[in-house]
């Protein structure tokens, strides 16, 4: 697989040499990073890959499409210039006129941590894997364990299309749609859009999640607090220290919450973490064999685990925002901050 990367990696090299046009290198976008490029296809054999290969190869992987994306990106910036030039030099263009200013654009603050974590998760040796914003009661809600009378199936908290479908409420149904269609080992992470009839200065009735599943032979609590500690102290600074809470989550069994020490006081307790001097993160937990009955997985042979996590969550502790609301009102003062 990284003889074959080499390969690709020649190829482009190669081949970015030779472009002499926009419309050139837009197709050379395409064919490497596109849907159907190689990363793409290289994502998709990677699955088939023993699970201790996974995190070499995916780290080869993400260092080839960063590379040429930034090429391509260099590649771009010239080719403009030279247009830019040449069609200039054809006009009658005066240099005293005074220049008129550009406001540079930037990737949203959301888009920015959601892609950070993304690639975290797949240094790891995870996939990304994507579903429907609209979904069947059934895998929204009963295939996860929650039964007809839990509260998360009340109006107050789901937007409801008709009496059997809703819009998700989160992305862990993505995982049952995945473990329907393959057997483990499975080591898979859900980003997406999610809704909830809720609006405050730290809910909103539309956010990102990322959720994720690992599911193999002997896997245990212990692992999950691995993962957790490598994801988290990468995300906020390896001086971060964390927490687990036992908690309740009908699809995971035991479950727990994560906590952070609070990064705006350091654990010495502030207004933001209400003096505690922790701050909840995320939710995560062993699954539940009940789960694995929905989708024909042996429990006695297999076991996993599952987390959730919030993308404004993080972004706000992150960069150190008190109002979820700001992410949405396309405010520039705010935006261009980033």
């Amino acid at each position: 697989m990284i003889e074959k990367l080499k390969h690709h990696r020649d190829n482009f090299d190669l081949r970015i040499e030779g472009v002499s046009s926009l419309q050139e290198l837009k197709q050379l976008r395409s064919d490497f990073l596109g849907k159907k490029g190689c990363v793409s296809l290289m994502l998709k054999e990677m699955r088939s890959l023993p699970s201790d290969e996974k995190p070499e190869v995916g780290k080869y992987i993400n260092e080839f499409k960063q590379s040429v994306e930034i090429l391509i990106q260099g590649k771009s910036e010239n080719l403009e210039i030279k247009l830019e030039q040449s069609s200039v030099s054809g006009e009658d263009f005066d240099t005293t006129l005074p220049g008129r200013g550009e406001l540079p654009g930037s990737i949203h603050p959301v888009t920015q941590v959601m892609d950070e974590i993304i690639s975290i998760f797949f240094s790891l040796g995870f996939s990304v894997e994507e579903g429907s914003e609209i979904e069947t009661d059934f895998y929204n809600f009963e295939a996860l364990n929650i039964p007809k009378d839990h509260p998360a199936r009340d109006m107050q908290d789901t937007f409801y299309i008709k009496e059997e479908t809703v819009l998700r409420t989160h992305t862990s149904p993505v995982q049952i749609h995945v473990m329907e269609n393959q057997k483990p080992p499975l080591r898979i992470i859900a980003p997406g859009r999610v809704f909830r009839c809720d609006s405050d200065v730290s809910h909103t009735p539309m956010f990102h999640q990322i959720e994720g599943l690992l599911v193999d032979e002997k896997i245990s609590f212990s692992n999950l607090k691995g993962i957790m500690d490598i994801f988290l102290q990468s995300v906020f600074g390896h001086q971060t220290k964390l927490r687990f809470r036992p908690s309740f989550f009908p699809f995971t069994s035991p479950s727990a919450e994560v906590d952070i020490e609070c990064v705006m006081c350091s654990g010495k307790g502030c207004r933001v973490c209400s003096t505690t001097g922790w701050l909840e993160i995320l939710g995560c937990g062993m699954v539940d064999p009940a789960v694995f009955k929905f989708v024909d997985y042996n429990s006695e042979k297999y076991t996993g685990f599952a987390f959730g996590l919030g993308v404004e969550r993080i972004a706000m502790l992150k960069y150190g925002i008190n109002d979820i609301r700001l992410f949405f009102e396309n405010d520039l003062r705010f935006l261009k901050q980033f």
